[in-house]
């Protein structure tokens, strides 16, 4: 059975659709990725998992059970975390308070907190250097790698990783995605959005979304082979 199962995911903002039956299948312990253009409903759709923003129809199954109705920190609690678009950390907070503030579903668990934080320092040494600095001092880079620190203090089984390459350079970017299948290594699922086609080296499974629908599913391996395929819907290089 798989961690997670989008079936004819339908939904949009306002009287505007923008998913037209979103379905895919995510096995536990994979690194998935939903590749697109902008506009495409990548974010959409990963909103509407992390249960930020509600369905019209079609179902979204999370680890055997049916998710709707429930609110982002309920989720949260059962193991699917969002690292959103754009970082989004405090910058007037110390690294180390920012780490503090992904762990508040498990606030009471001292060990986990614990085990967390050391997971956090081990995947991202920048972070144990610079635990007393302030987050908005950091790059661009070390504020992303804060954000994806901070979703593993949450504790999560799901990892939901929105855009994690958005401005970064090519050498950055590589780190975020190395880091991303290292969380991955560590029995995380994750799955990625993302426009950058460099992520396909480190995906298990692969699809590619277009106006509001999967138009391909495949390994990471099999679409970095078809140049063409890359060209039409991610307008990558063949």
């Amino acid at each position: 059975m798989p961690l997670l199962e989008v079936s004819d995911l339908r939904t949009g903002y306002g009287a505007v659709p923008v998913l037209h039956g979103v379905n895919m299948a995510i096995e536990e312990g994979e690194t998935a990725v939903l590749l697109g253009l902008n506009g495409a409903g990548k974010t959409t759709t990963l909103i509407t998992i992390a249960g930020l923003l509600g369905k019209w129809g079609g179902e979204v199954v999370y680890d055997g059970q049916p998710v709707g109705g429930e609110d982002a920190r309920t989720l949260v609690a059962r193991g699917v975390v969002l690292v959103p678009e754009g970082r989004r950390v405090f910058p007037a907070l110390s690294v180390q308070n920012n780490l503090r503030l992904g762990a508040w579903s498990h606030r009471r668990d001292h060990k986990l907190f614990k085990k967390n934080m050391a997971r956090a320092f081990e995947i991202f040494p920048v972070l144990q250097e610079r635990r007393g600095q302030m987050a908005g001092t950091l790059s661009g880079g070390e504020q992303q790698m804060l954000a994806l620190g901070r979703g593993l203090m949450a504790n999560p089984r799901l990892l939901l990783i929105d855009e994690a390459s958005l401005g970064l350079s090519p050498k950055l970017t590589q780190q975020v995605f190395a880091a991303a299948k290292m969380i991955n290594g560590e029995g995380v699922t994750v799955l990625m959005v993302e426009q950058n086609a460099g992520v396909l080296e480190i995906a298990d499974r692969t699809y590619i979304m277009q106006k509001g629908r999967i138009e391909y599913e495949g390994t990471g391996e099999e679409i970095l082979k078809q140049g063409e395929l890359r060209k039409s819907y991610l307008g990558a290089p063949a």
